[in-house]
């Protein structure tokens, strides 16, 4: 399981992105990251857009409650959900 931080804005953890893959999707873990795959491209922010949509849908959150707090132009990126407890989120992600 990869490690997710409780901060007083909300949960963190580190995720991985692949763009302009066939289609979008959580993929697994690399290293201490969860894998994400999305078909947007890594241009303009699009990439990053669509992992906030995805982890949002998967997640059961509004999008505005999900935020690329470090990483926007790389692939390595710090996601914060607003709202949602560390632990509650480590449920999620087993539910998934």
């Amino acid at each position: 399981m990869i490690p997710i931080r409780d901060t007083v804005q909300g949960a963190t953890f580190a995720v991985k992105v692949h763009p302009r893959a066939k289609r979008d999707g959580i993929t697994g873990e690399v290293g201490e990251a969860l894998k994400l795959t999305v078909t947007a491209p890594p241009v303009e922010g699009k990439a990053n857009d669509a992992c906030v949509r995805l982890l949002a849908h998967a997640l059961g959150v509004p999008r505005s409650s999900v935020t690329v707090v470090a990483g926007g132009s790389g692939r390595q990126k710090l996601i914060r959900i607003t709202g949602v407890s560390a632990e509650d989120l480590r449920a999620r992600f087993k539910a998934l």
